[in-house]
This record gives C-alpha cells, structure tokens and sequence, in this order.
C-alpha cells in the first residue's frame, strides 16, 4: 500500500511542476507579445520621421534644393503641381516660416497609406505634413486628415489621463 501512496505523490509533484511551467511559459509569452506591440507602435513612423526631421533641419540650414528633394522633386525634374518657385515662396527666407528652427512636430498620426505630422509655428496655423509610407515623399496632409480607418492608441491614452 505504501508504495500505491509513493507513486501517487510523485504523480502530484510532477503535476505541480508541469503546471508551473505552463504559467511560465505563458507569463514570458503575455510579456514578449507586449513588449513587440510597444517596440511596433512606438517605431512604425521611424522612417518618416527621420524625413521630416531631415526636411526641417535642410529648411533651417537654408538647403532648400534638398528640402525640395524631399517632396519627391527636383530642379531638372520639378512637380508638376508644386514647382520650385512655389515651394520657395512657401518655405525660403521670405516666407512666414523663414525662421526654419522655430517648426516643431506637435502631433504624428499613422494612416494607412502614409503619416501625419501636425508641425506647429509660433503665431501660425499648424501645417500638416503626409509623408508617403511607400516612397518617402513628403506633401501637404490630405483632406480628410487620415482617410480610411486607423488607430489612434496615442490619443486614446492621452484623453484617459487628462
């Protein structure tokens, strides 16, 4: 009889240390999966960002044959709907946002296409900024903001605390 009690406390014991790993095993997978979803939601626009940043530092350095060269064109090859004259007298020295420093990225909102960078200047409406998920190119936001259905985990998070 004895060894009938021995066999069945071997039994539970090793159930015991099955179900442990078990909750182990799925603790550290909970912990990968959201730890991935931050990495991914917080790096998504990474590479859009970098071109904005690069086209507000070209404004401030006063290369704007560069910053043109964001938006997809060229001098050789112009935009057909933004030639370079245009885009000068948007963005050179002469124009409202000639102090090139003073543009901040106030807000960034991922579409499905492309992203949305809301830039802010001191006494001016906020101007906003598409740049093209596939190509990189930088234009104006189109209207409707964002078109189609995103998330907006940001805003989402900001309302709940404010």
């Amino acid at each position: 009889m004895s060894g009938f009690l021995h066999a069945y406390e071997g039994q539970a014991e090793r159930q015991h240390r099955r179900m442990q790993m078990v909750k182990r095993v799925v603790l550290w997978g909970l912990l990968a999966a959201i730890a991935g979803s931050i990495a991914f939601y917080s790096l998504r626009t990474r590479s859009q960002e970098q071109v904005v940043k690069q086209f507000l530092d070209d404004l401030q350095r006063q290369q704007y044959q560069e910053a043109y060269r964001l938006w997809g064109c060229t001098q050789d090859a112009p935009c057909k709907y933004y030639p370079p004259e245009e885009f000068t007298q948007d963005w050179g020295p002469s124009s409202r946002y000639a102090h090139a420093a003073a543009l901040k990225v106030e807000h960034v909102d991922f579409c499905n296409d492309g992203v949305v960078f809301d830039v802010a200047y001191p006494n001016a409406e906020n101007i906003g900024l598409w740049v093209q998920r596939s190509s990189n190119a930088i234009s104006f936001a189109p209207w409707p903001r964002c078109p189609g259905r995103h998330l907006q985990l940001r805003e989402f998070f900001r309302s709940l605390f404010s």
